[in-house]
This record gives structure tokens, C-alpha cells and sequence, in this order.
């Protein structure tokens, strides 16, 4: 079975072959960083901490377009919003919205029984902590934080 860093170094040599140097460019970016966090905490990527990382990427790319754009900065807008297409390819699918908001709840009822009381906005570390063990990668951490704040509201 293939990880998703061989899928990636794949790609990167597809790209090269087809002389896509921007889609190169990127997978090359990705790959490195890859490649640091290997480097810097000792320990071999699997594929929930390529998939950290390349969200880590994206949510680097959607910060660049919203700071690009409100400087009338189109230009490099469109470089980010091209590499941001090429990193979203890596993710997995996401949860919906209601999925997300399925996730929470049952792990809010979860906490509940563990805690002795329904959480409360006290307990939101404790909360984003369990529904983080269990969504990442699954969901954009945005949504999540907004469906933990609603359940705990």
C-alpha cells in the first residue's frame, strides 16, 4: 500500500516529466516541508501527519488570497489560489457541515458522561482536544471550532 508521501513524490516526478513547473513548484514546497518535520521532530510521516501539514499549507494559502486580495494584489492571488488547487488534491474528502455538527455532538454527549456535567465553555480545550483526535483531517478545524462553540453555547 502506498503512503500519501509516496503518492506525492509520485506526482512531483509526473510533473517533471510534464514539464508543469508551477504544479512542480508546489508538490516541491509541500515535499519539503514534508521533509522538515521529519527532519526537525525525528519520526517518519504516516498519513494523518502528511495530511496535518498539507492543511497547515492550505490554511497558509487562504490567509496569502484574503491578504493579497484586500491589497489589490490579484496577481498574487491567482499564484496562491493555483497552488491552493494543486495542495487540496492531497486532502481527504471533507465532513459537512452537519456531519461535523453529528461529530460534535456525540462527542460533547461523550465528555458529558466522562465529566459528570455538560461542558461548558470552560471545557472547550477539552472538547476541541477530543474532537480534534478525532476529525483531523477529516474537517476544516474552522467549521469545527464554530460547531464546538454552538454545542457548548
Amino acid at each position: 500500500m502506498t503512503t500519501l508521501k509516496d503518492r506525492i513524490t509520485e506526482d512531483m516526478k509526473n510533473a517533471m516529466r510534464a514539464k508543469d513547473t508551477q504544479r512542480l513548484g508546489t508538490i516541491r514546497l509541500l515535499l519539503a516541508a514534508c521533509k522538515q518535520k521529519e527532519v526537525d521532530e525525528r519520526v517518519v510521516l504516516d498519513d494523518v501527519m502528511t495530511i496535518a501539514i498539507v492543511d497547515k499549507l492550505v490554511k497558509q494559502r487562504k490567509d496569502s488570497i484574503t491578504a493579497f486580495e484586500s491589497a489589490a494584489r490579484q496577481d498574487l492571488a491567482d499564484v496562491e489560489k493555483a497552488e491552493l488547487v494543486v495542495l487540496q488534491e492531497y486532502l481527504p474528502v471533507r465532513l459537512s457541515e452537519e456531519e461535523i455538527k453529528t461529530e460534535v455532538a456525540a462527542i460533547v454527549a461523550a465528555l458529558t458522561a466522562d465529566l459528570g456535567h455538560k461542558p461548558a465553555q470552560a471545557d472547550m480545550g477539552k472538547v476541541m482536544g477530543a474532537v480534534k483526535a478525532k476529525l483531523a483531517g477529516k474537517a476544516d478545524m474552522g467549521q469545527v471550532s464554530s460547531a464546538v462553540k454552538a454545542a457548548l453555547a
